[in-house]
Order: structure tokens, then sequence, then C-alpha cells
């Protein structure tokens, strides 16, 4: 049976593995930005995880020219007022630069908050987004499927584990008993917020079977 083609937006190789993970038992020939020596950026200048998810999933498949998943998904910190929220991949701005600076960030505006009040989630927004075609014009990007995931836990006080990115290492999961940096990747790809959302995307293709298959 020929696989179908779908591109994943992201320059990210920790997320375009878990998206392979999350995909290994599909029919879906996935396909990064990487392969297809697309190099462009998208400005993410949206104001929610919903509008940026759009911004990619639309640009990368006009780029492109097949479908695309895009993703926007970020940590929200309840006593933060849901900071970092939207701005996660850029939080503390040009004064962090790895994921690293980003954590020790969080922490240093977590200092004295008790442990009760360090409630968070992680959230996933999944945008699918159809390329659209001529027809004596073009015609505009087709939204395919739209679906939201997340996860809650809570900010531990220290990183721990090296399995995960971003910041899984103080992502606590209290119905593990563990970091998500603890688990391995197919642990992780049954509970994460990616994987939440990936699984109803993948219910809503299988409804109206969008995409191109590739050769066999």
């Amino acid at each position: 049976m020929s696989n179908q083609i779908l591109l994943i937006a992201t320059s990210n190789p920790g997320k375009m593995r878990e998206y392979a993970g999350l995909f290994r038992d599909s029919h879906f020939q996935l396909l990064s930005l990487e392969d297809l020596g697309i190099s462009h950026e998208v400005d993410e200048t949206g104001l929610t995880f919903r509008e940026n998810a759009w911004l990619k999933a639309s640009e990368y498949a006009a780029l492109a020219g097949i479908p695309t998943l895009a993703d926007d998904s970020g940590l929200e910190v309840d006593v933060l007022g849901g900071e970092p929220g939207v701005k996660s991949a850029r939080y503390g701005g040009e004064a962090c630069h790895t994921d690293q600076d980003r954590v020790a960030l969080l922490l240093r505006n977590l200092e004295g908050v008790p442990w009760e009040k360090r409630t968070a989630r992680f959230r996933c927004v999944i945008n699918i987004v159809g390329p659209g075609g001529s027809e004596g014009g073009e015609l505009p990007p087709v939204l395919l499927a739209a679906v939201v995931g997340s996860v809650a836990g809570m900010i531990q006080y220290s990183p721990e584990g090296h399995d995960g990115f971003g910041y899984d290492p103080v992502f606590y999961l209290p119905s593990c008993g563990k970091t998500i940096a603890q688990l391995s990747l197919d642990n992780k790809n049954q509970i994460s917020h990616r994987a939440d959302a990936a699984a109803k995307a993948l219910r809503k293709l299988a409804v109206v079977s969008p995409v191109p298959k590739a050769d066999s």
C-alpha cells in the first residue's frame, strides 16, 4: 500500500523524532523541511498557538506544494499567568540562546513559589493544511485538521533527565513520578501534549483523506 506524503514543518530534530514515532504505524510518509531543502523561516507573529500553527502550516504548504503539518506549542505556568505560553521558544528574548537558558530563567521566575502552586501544562495546537491550487488564479490554502492537545504537570525545582528538549527536564508528571525528560521516547509519545494532538489529527485525516500518495 502506498504511503501518503505529509510535510512536518519543523527544523527541530527533537520534534521531528517525536512525529516519526507518533506516525510510525500510520500510512504517512513524513518529510522534513530539510528533506525538501526549505530553509525559509516563517515569522511567528501570531498572538496564540492557533494563529502561529496556521501561519506555519499555510505558508510551508504553499512553498512545498504538499499537505503540511505545523504545530505551535508551549508551556503555560499558572502562577506566571500562563507564561511563557506562545513565547516559550523565545522566552527571555535575546538574553536566552539555548533551552538551558530558558529553563534557568523559568526557575528564577519561580523562586520562592511553593510546590502546590507550581502547576503547569504543555499545550499543542496542530494545523494540517493543503496547498490549495490554481484554477484561473491561486486558490487559498485548505485547512484539513485543527486540533489541540495538552498534558498537565508541575514545574520542579531543578532539571532532571536527558531524553527530552525544551522544558521537559523540569516538567514533572505526578502520574509517572518523573519529568518528561526522564521518559523514553515511546513513553513520552503515549502521554505528551503532542501525542494527544497528533492522535486527534490522525483521526481527522482518516476521515478527510486529503493527501497525495508517494510512489511505491
